[in-house]
């Protein structure tokens, strides 16, 4: 485990290499983002999991190559806090996040959040709904996406690279608060909720070939 100083002043990154630490627990909800070699989940590896449980802190997981199988890797701790039904997992387009560590681990992630699909259904008004945008807009917070594509398959990050994927979990909670409420304020949240459910699935289908023509197109 190597801890370093995050993206704010008091925030600590702490790099774990294929698994959690036994242990460790995040409460009733973690914030959860991935970094992988690109963005096709049956060609490009997973590489990393960046976890917060919304006190400043970020917890990585680096999944190192030698450690994937035919079934994924082998971190029974990680894969049972993505699927433990009591703690919701809070992405930022969970879409992708679901299919990815479906098929690198082998595990249906739920319950889940995703403040893409909240953001889409409560801010109309714009159509910036990226993760820097809401940030900089809802919490006046500046998000540096300079190290995004960077390689996440080496194996030995930078540390622009970890304060990179630490910021990508770190602001979720406190999106997630806001925007609930915009949601609540406009009626929308039974809605959300709905949408919530059916990730996984989406996620799945996706990996099925279902991306392009989507299932539920004409």
């Amino acid at each position: 485990m190597a801890p370093g100083r995050g993206t704010g002043s008091r925030a600590v990154i702490r790099l774990h290499r294929n698994d959690l630490p036994d242990g460790l627990a995040f409460g009733p909800m973690v914030a959860i983002d991935t970094e992988t070699m690109g963005l096709n989940p049956h060609r490009d590896r997973l590489c990393l999991v960046q976890l917060s449980a919304g006190d400043g802190d970020a917890h990585l997981v680096q999944i190192l190559p030698e450690s994937l199988g035919g079934r994924g890797a082998d971190c029974p701790n990680l894969k049972r806090l993505l699927e433990d039904p009591a703690v919701t997992k809070l992405f930022h387009f969970a879409r992708f996040d679901c299919a990815a560590l479906q098929r690198h681990l082998g595990v249906t992630v739920a319950p889940v959040i995703c403040t893409k699909v909240a953001s889409k259904l409560v801010r109309t008004f714009t159509d910036r709904h990226g993760l820097k945008d809401l940030c900089k807009e809802l919490l006046g917070v500046e998000v540096s996406k300079q190290q995004q594509s960077s390689d996440w398959g080496a194996p030995d990050l930078t540390p622009e690279q970890l304060a990179y994927a630490a910021s990508d979990v770190l602001h979720l909670h406190a999106l997630w608060s806001r925007l609930e409420g915009l949601l609540r304020r406009e009626g929308r949240l039974a809605l959300a909720e709905a949408c919530f459910r059916f990730l996984p699935a989406r996620g799945e289908l996706d990996l099925l070939g279902y991306e392009d023509p989507d299932i539920l197109a004409h």
